[in-house]
């Protein structure tokens, strides 16, 4: 590796943060706005869903595929691509005249589902093991602040600047941080000359495209009609081929061998069902925050009202990040993960039952914040603690893989029972969203459920490799700063 001194070290890690901010931001800036975008291009709620689900789609797709690239042929390199691609696709969603153009340009903003895992994989090699499970989190952390940013920021750009500069200050961003990686990360010090999974990914795609058509459209078309279930045999037979062909094929997409390791496959099932409850819900909570009192529920809030109530729950989610640190060392991963689900679990379904005024919303999503601050920010740590060094970025893709899988899959089922009929007022009926929450909510408790066989105090990181007696396996987060 080249020069890894302190300052280097410290300069990097600014390059990742900023890298961080970029991407999370960009996932944030259009949760408020879904309900502008379907007034600005006179679409309706069940396309402009697509917005979100195009983008977790193509994440799915691409961030494994990404993370194995980022192995080969080194980290810095693919995390610069895959911020150019950010660029590349923000700029073009800034320009979008159309839905379908807006759509198309968001699956290419989904490359940046590869910047955190690349970002955790660059962290190992520049800390090693002594302090990568510290500097991990506080990355989880700064993309929790990013997410927060981008929520709040929403509405004053709209109102400011006009709606194209939601997507015009990313490329912004996303451009300099591309730069700066170029120059100032160093290049990866361990790389893994296996080729690409590209058959893998291409079975991956066609059956999760051909379950979200079918989740989207089985409402409009029927969901006995014969492209419905043509739709869904389809999903079946591609899924059962891809997971056929993982066990196969000399690369795998996902390495079936890693996925049994106790620590990998028990955070993978907690992050599908993060996500699943997470993107979900932030992407349907401002719709319910705008919706007007005049169909009997919701606030009739502008996006920057909106945008200030989804607020606490980032700031919760900032905050809890920077602390999960030390309560890891103090109770474990387990404990954390578990404890985390459970308030997730009960923010959702408190909200399912109370939501008649702003601040029920904000109690529910602040202590939701607190949840998923604490999950997210742990589960990231067992995962990267769970593998060889030269595995780190697949691994890590994977589990980023695996939740955006589940937050398109929620996105999707959300918007299936949001958008099945709406009322004489012209929005959706507001059991529509109680019975939406509820289904969050269970979600994240079974996330709890997945935690209780995530590894103790006693297991190893790795299987297999050899460990100072001090250590303690996914749950051990040594101490030491992160620069």
């Amino acid at each position: 590796m080249a020069d890894t001194g302190r300052g280097s070290r410290r300069m990097s890690f600014l390059v990742l943060i900023l890298s961080a901010v970029a991407f999370s931001s960009l996932q944030s800036l259009l949760v408020p706005v879904l309900p502008h975008i379907e007034h600005t291009f006179r679409t309706d709620q069940r396309t402009v869903v697509w917005v979100l689900t195009a983008y977790l789609l193509s994440a799915s797709i691409l961030t494994p595929v990404l993370g194995r690239v980022g192995d080969m042929v080194g980290k810095r390199r693919m995390l610069v691509v895959t911020l150019a691609a950010l660029t590349l696709g923000s700029a073009l969603a800034a320009l979008a005249p159309s839905v379908g153009w807006l759509i198309a340009a968001r699956v290419i903003q989904g490359a940046g589902g590869g910047v955190m895992p690349l970002a955790f994989g660059i962290v190992r090699d520049l800390y090693g093991e002594a302090r990568v499970s510290r500097a991990v989190g506080v990355l989880a952390a700064i993309g929790a602040l990013g997410y927060g940013a981008g929520i709040v920021a929403a509405g004053p750009v709209v109102d400011v600047l006009g709606y194209p500069w939601l997507f015009w200050l990313p490329t912004i961003t996303t451009a300099v941080a591309a730069v700066a990686a170029l120059f100032v990360i160093p290049d990866s010090p361990v790389r893994d000359s296996r080729g690409l999974p590209l058959l893998p990914a291409l079975l991956l795609s066609v059956s999760l495209v051909a379950l979200l058509v079918a989740l989207s459209e089985g409402n409009v078309r029927g969901w006995g009609s014969p492209g419905i279930l043509a739709l869904l045999a389809l999903a079946v037979l591609a899924g059962a081929g891809w997971i056929r062909t993982e066990t196969r094929v000399p690369v795998p997409m996902i390495d079936m061998a890693m996925m049994r390791r106790r620590g990998v496959w028990s955070a993978n099932c907690v992050s599908a069902l993060l996500g699943f409850g997470m993107f979900a819900g932030f992407s349907f909570l401002p719709q319910l925050m705008q919706t007007p009192p005049e169909a009997g529920y919701g606030f009739g809030s502008t996006i920057s009202e909106s945008g200030r109530l989804l607020l606490p729950s980032a700031l919760a989610m900032f905050a809890v990040g920077f602390a999960t640190a030390p309560l890891v060392r103090r109770f474990g991963s387990r404990t954390v993960i578990v404890s985390g689900s459970a308030l997730g679990s009960l923010a959702y379904l408190g909200l399912a039952g109370f939501h008649a005024a702003p601040w029920q919303t904000c109690v529910a999503m602040t202590v939701l914040g607190v949840g998923l601050g604490l999950v997210f920010a742990t589960v990231a740590g067992v995962v990267v603690g769970a593998v060889p060094p030269e595995q780190t970025g697949v691994a890590s893709g994977m589990n980023a893989n695996i939740r955006t899988i589940g937050g398109s899959l929620g996105a999707a089922v959300m918007g299936a029972v949001v958008t099945n009929r709406v009322s004489a007022t012209g929005h959706p009926p507001e059991w529509a969203y109680t019975l939406g929450f509820t289904a969050l909510g269970v979600a994240l408790g079974l996330g709890g459920v997945a935690a209780l066989f995530v590894p103790g105090p006693r297991g190893r990181l790795v299987e297999g490799s050899p460990r100072d007696t001090a250590s303690t396996g996914p749950d051990a987060v040594p101490s030491g700063r992160a620069s």
